[in-house]
């Protein structure tokens, strides 16, 4: 009896992505299905960078086809196409950068230039092409943790080239001045500087840019949000009910301004004692959970107060090039797939599917 393409189809029901939660025949992601007599062949297109998943997907693909009876061979080519998706109402998407994701806190101090490094580097693993631009004006960090020293080149006069480190491209103010330079700048000016630092560097071709967003609620953040392009918002907060109060500012400031909330990720979470491994949660136990209830959306992942991310950062080699296959490591990974499933799963920027119409006047 010929093996039929229902057949397959069911059996490929059966196996669920366990990043996206979805099996790959109602996700779409099961595409140019071929038999040829007792072989079968089948591509499966991830909207997500999977580098770590793709052959532990693959097994399982083949061994659901494998349990149709009369299937011989076996072929699954998965890959992998992430693609723009839509911004706020009005905003114009950035020449070659596909999506942008804002790092933000409603305060300092809660470790959200970490995670917006650490995001960046785990999504670079899974083999996308990512940059960090590093909008925290007042205090550039992303240089230091990038390990990256020397200024920007301009190969024009006009636009800047992005500097490099640990395989993402970076941008920031901290590259043209002076470390100890402190910036005594008003408000309009440090938004200007930011929409140079975007708008002027030579990105190329990213999937991604984690904008390390200035911590606060203010007049800059607003405007950045408004100006700024962004696929989605992650906020980073720790279970302390004075961090989380300004949390939940930040995360409506970006409701206000139509930018999706793509999670929140809990900072210093439990501290680990590095004599003894003594874990105990000092900042409190819960919030990011109940802010998540609250608001309804993900609480991506929960990070320790651990010396190691401290110490990987400040020396220039942060958690997930220092210690890749760690625990901690394995955290920001996990929320870096989730960030990108949330991604792939909205909406397309289609105003790449109109043309430009341009009316002009006969004489």
């Amino acid at each position: 009896m010929a093996i039929t393409q229902e057949q397959i189809l069911a059996a490929l029901k059966g196996v669920v992505d366990p990043n996206t939660g979805r099996d790959f025949v109602s996700s779409k992601a099961a595409r140019n299905l071929r038999i040829d007599g007792a072989d079968v062949s089948v591509d499966i297109e991830l909207g997500y960078p999977a580098k770590s998943q793709i052959e532990p997907l693959r097994r399982e693909v083949i061994k659901a086809v494998k349990t149709v009876a009369g299937v011989g061979n076996v072929s699954a080519n998965l890959s992998v196409r992430i693609v723009s998706h839509a911004v706020q109402r009005g905003v114009k998407l950035l020449p070659n950068v596909k999506n942008i994701i804002a790092v933000a806190s409603g305060k300092g101090g809660v470790g959200k230039s970490t995670t917006a490094v650490n995001l960046a580097l785990a999504l670079a693993a899974e083999g996308a092409s990512v940059g960090v631009l590093d909008a925290d004006i007042y205090g550039p960090s992303q240089p230091q943790m990038l390990g990256i020293t020397g200024r920007p080149e301009s190969k024009d006069g006009k636009t800047l080239e992005p500097m490099e480190g640990h395989g993402v491209q970076a941008s920031s103010i901290g590259f043209m001045i002076d470390v100890e330079t402190p910036m005594v700048w008003r408000g309009p000016m440090v938004t200007q500087a930011l929409e140079q630092l975007l708008k002027e560097t030579n990105w190329r071709e990213l999937d991604y840019l984690v904008v390390d967003m200035p911590p606060g609620t203010g007049d800059i953040q607003l405007t950045l949000a408004q100006k700024v392009p962004v696929t989605g918002a992650v906020i980073v907060t720790t279970p302390q009910d004075i961090a989380l109060l300004d949390a939940r500012k930040g995360l409506k400031m970006f409701e206000k301004v139509g930018i999706p909330i793509l999670g929140i990720v809990e900072n210093m979470s439990t501290h680990i004692c590095s004599k003894c491994g003594h874990a105990e949660p000092i900042f409190g136990t819960g919030g990011g959970a109940r802010m998540s209830q609250d608001y309804g959306v993900d609480l991506l992942g929960q990070l320790p107060l651990d010396i190691g991310i401290r110490q990987q950062a400040d020396s220039g080699k942060p958690t997930v090039v220092s210690d890749p296959d760690g625990p901690v490591s394995a955290i920001y990974k996990s929320i870096a797939r989730k960030v990108a499933v949330k991604i792939a799963e909205s909406l397309k920027d289609m105003s790449s599917k109109f043309p430009n119409i341009v009316v002009s006047k006969n004489t």
